[in-house]
């Protein structure tokens, strides 16, 4: 995958502008980088905490020819490649929480958005990361369930560094995913580092039911799998799924 970098000092969310130029026609590859967003977008509409020089504000614009089934995975394989450049650069033990988040500790490090768009060259998808750097401008709400690189490490991240090895490890995952068998791949890949793959108690918040139970694996698309106590699947393919913590 060849990489093309767009960098704004201060811009309201990089998806909304990945969003933009894929329209325009802009070529896969192409990442939106800020320093600051003053409109940064979680899931469900939420705002993304996105202070100046505070994290990694980055979206690139892919354009797979994948199953449209297969479209989720996106999310999965960019916690992958997430997962492991906090491992292998910053040497920290993340957790990808499904969908979206990567935990450190059990406090949240970064969040994943993924966004499909049809253009005039066919579906494009846009995969927004933001990485927290460091944690000296989090609002109150966000001290007890957010962390940083920099509060785990008490070093300062190098942005561009952690730039440079998080699109390598993006465009590695992303040609296995195109690989033959490739979901698959990418399944058993995310398997291996989450917690919330198997075994774990949950409570999932949906639109219309609260489902409590185990985790038991994800499903093809990536949906989550949780095992009630009646022992009936539930397949979560969207929602609030969050750890149940035991009362000592």
């Amino acid at each position: 995958m060849n990489f093309t970098i767009l960098r704004f000092d201060s811009i309201e969310s990089t998806n909304s502008e990945a969003l933009r130029q894929a329209k325009l026609g802009a070529d896969e590859g192409l990442c939106i980088i800020a320093n600051e967003q003053t409109k940064g977008r979680g899931r469900h509409g939420r705002v993304w905490n996105s202070e100046k020089n505070a994290g990694l504000y980055f979206s690139i614009i892919l354009r797979p020819k994948i199953e449209i089934r297969f479209l989720p995975l996106l999310t999965l394989m960019s916690a992958v490649a997430v997962t492991d450049v906090l491992r292998q650069t910053f040497g920290l033990n993340p957790d990808i929480k499904w969908a979206n988040d990567i935990h450190v500790n059990e406090k949240k490090i970064c969040g994943i958005l993924a966004e499909a768009i049809e253009t005039k060259k066919g579906l494009a998808v846009i995969v927004g990361i933001g990485i927290n750097l460091k944690s000296s401008n989090f609002p109150p709400e966000f001290a007890e369930s957010a962390t940083s690189i920099g509060a785990e490490t008490n070093k300062i991240p190098n942005l561009e560094k952690l730039l440079e090895n998080l699109t390598a490890k993006f465009a590695n995952y992303y040609e296995i995913f195109k690989s033959e068998n490739g979901a698959e791949k990418i399944r058993q890949q995310w398997t291996r580092r989450s917690s919330y793959a198997f075994g774990k108690e949950v409570r999932a918040v949906l639109t219309n039911e609260t489902v409590y139970g185990k985790t038991c694996g994800i499903e093809e698309n990536g949906a989550l799998r949780i095992q009630t106590e009646n022992r009936e699947i539930k397949i979560i393919q969207a929602g609030e799924v969050e750890m149940l913590r035991k009362i000592p």
